[in-house]
């Protein structure tokens, strides 16, 4: 998907890099080639944002760092298409919702153990000749799983009017998606960008024809 854009602009919407999982030595070479790729853009003049998020929240210790075209920031502001565009990661607004912190971590644990189960059975799939599947994305569509994802994308469209912007762009719960959703008498567009391993989704923006979700 990288080799297939040229962007004018690169917004990295948080834990692309997973600081727990770099912490137990896991890395594999595609990550290198990704990093790679992502500073090439930036070498060449691409201006690339990276947002922190809660996987690697130890960067925003430093969080006004930039280098080149390479800036680390906790929130982004653009206008695009005349509306006033908001980048945030999304943690801190599902801190919002009153979830208790054993829940979230109990839910970040049991996320974690399925990606593990679905790398086994995705493995044994690919023997026999079947496309691979996703335990982790079949729970969120989960009655409960549901109810708590319309309430951080209502969440989302409510902090980002109550700071006087039009759109947010989100990403943190890693379900892609595009609302317009009302709130106070106006509407905010609410996106998400989803992640690059289990939806392999990202959102583009061009001036013509706004906003979409793209799948690789």
């Amino acid at each position: 998907y990288l080799r297939s854009i040229s962007p004018r602009e690169v917004v990295l919407n948080g834990d692309i890099f997973d600081l727990r999982e770099l912490r137990r030595g896991y890395w594999r070479r595609s990550h290198t080639a990704v990093a790679q790729h992502l500073l090439e853009w930036a070498r060449d003049g691409v201006t690339t944002s990276y947002i922190t998020g809660n996987h690697d929240e130890a960067l925003r210790f430093v969080s006004s760092f930039a280098a080149g075209h390479v800036a680390l920031v906790d929130t982004l502001e653009r206008t695009l298409g005349g509306r006033r565009t908001w980048f945030v990661h999304g943690d801190i607004v599902e801190r919002g919702l009153c979830t208790s912190t054993v829940l979230r971590k109990v839910g970040c644990v049991g996320y974690s153990v399925l990606r593990g189960i679905d790398g086994h059975v995705n493995r044994a799939r690919g023997l026999f000749g079947f496309a691979p599947t996703s335990l982790a994305r079949a729970a969120k569509r989960l009655p409960s799983a549901r109810r708590h994802i319309t309430r951080y994308e209502d969440a989302c469209a409510a902090f980002a009017h109550a700071h006087g912007f039009d759109t947010i762009v989100t990403g943190h719960i890693h379900v892609p998606n595009q609302r317009e959703i009302a709130v106070g008498g106006s509407t905010v567009s609410y996106l998400n960008s989803g992640d690059w391993v289990e939806s392999c989704s990202a959102l583009e923006y061009g001036a013509a024809d706004g906003w979409r979700i793209v799948h690789g």
